[in-house]
């Protein structure tokens, strides 16, 4: 069924998205404010199934891409996206029937709301990550097989870049130069598709899992991890579960080729005092270890949440001295297939683990 999404939704959009994220997908604020700019000039959007698209209905994805560290500083006017749009558009000679987004965290989650607002399209309840991750590739639209050209690359000085490729890896390698040379983040459509594909090789409901989310952890009074626990129990993620619990006690971030590495250690408390938790990040939280053995890893969901808000900490606000709570949530089986894992498993981040799927319960 076709909901509306308003203001407070966006709200609700973006804190959910944030736990989805795992750390990722772009500052959640500035995606909010340009998506409720958007719609209190335009009006609310229609967040629309998947299985309610035809066939042939045309679908263009839009989003921002680059580093974290540089989207907080880098702010977007709001055009940049419906640019990239219309670039394909007049390359195919086509017109949009809808747009989505092409992961589900952080900025990411709610730009597409914007663009969707100033085209007045509906936007399609799913995703092609599941989660945020860092590269174009990273899609089950390219692993089931859907081009992810052609693709445009804008900024907010009015530049654009179309891009023809064989492969989305190409895509993923040419797009990231042009956002490097554009400062940093740039705004792309790629992956344009049928409604069948987007049935086909989507992940559904993960507009409206954020946004179940985001209204449970805003109405939740001091128990944000029984708040996430009875949202993702019945979803077709697994149910949260809660990983380690401690106190930051070292950071260390660099930007590189258009990325943000780095890792966060925390120190133990209570019942996990003694014990020191590592999380490996490349824009996104991608493995965790305690004593130096993994107890999750991608594609599975890593989130930090702050041990006294609830509220979930993208990996560029990271702090020394911050109490924390880190919570894993199991993937959708979509995203656990040996294809699936020969492009997002530990290995394709150089992780030396073996990916083994979070149980539902702890």
């Amino acid at each position: 069924m076709t909901v509306e999404i308003g203001v407070e939704e966006i709200e609700d959009i973006a804190l959910g998205a944030t736990v989805l994220g795992t750390g990722g997908g772009g500052d959640p604020h500035v995606g909010k404010l340009v998506a409720k700019q958007a719609i209190e000039e335009f009006g609310p959007v229609e967040l629309l199934p998947p299985d309610e698209l035809d066939a042939d209905d045309f679908v263009i994805p839009t989003a921002q891409m680059g580093a974290p560290t540089v989207s907080v500083e880098k702010l977007p006017g709001g055009q940049e996206a419906v640019a990239s749009m219309e670039r394909i558009e007049r390359e195919l000679g086509k017109t949009a029937d809808a747009t989505m987004p092409i992961e589900c965290g952080g900025i990411n989650s709610t730009f597409p709301f914007a663009v969707a607002a100033r085209r007045g399209l509906p936007v399609v309840d799913a995703d092609g990550m599941g989660r945020a991750f860092p590269e174009l590739q990273h899609e089950t639209f390219n692993i089931y097989g859907v081009s992810g050209t052609p693709a445009a690359v804008s900024d907010e000085r009015g530049n654009s870049c179309l891009i023809e490729t064989d492969d989305n890896d190409q895509l993923e390698w040419l797009a990231r130069g042009v956002t490097v040379r554009m400062g940093g983040v740039a705004y792309v459509s790629d992956y344009p598709m049928t409604g069948a594909q987007v049935k086909e090789t989507a992940i559904p409901g993960t507009m409206s899992l954020a946004r179940d989310l985001g209204r449970a952890l805003r109405l939740a009074e001091d128990d944000a991890m029984s708040a996430i626990r009875e949202v993702t129990r019945e979803s077709i993620y697994g149910e949260a579960r809660s990983l380690f619990e401690g106190k930051i006690v070292d950071v260390q971030r660099r930007t590189e080729r258009g990325f943000v590495f780095g890792h966060v250690d925390i120190d133990g408390l209570d019942s996990d005092e003694g014990s020191t938790m590592r999380i490996e990040f490349q824009n996104e939280n991608l493995g965790a270890t305690v004593d130096g053995s993994y107890v999750a890893t991608v594609p599975d969901l890593i989130t930090v949440l702050d041990r006294e808000t609830g509220g979930p900490i993208p990996t560029e606000s990271l702090r020394y001295g911050a109490r924390v709570r880190v919570l894993g949530i199991r993937t959708p089986e979509i995203m656990r297939t040996p294809a699936a894992l020969d492009v997002w498993g530990p290995a394709s981040f150089g992780l030396d683990a073996t990916y083994e799927p979070l149980a539902d319960h702890p």
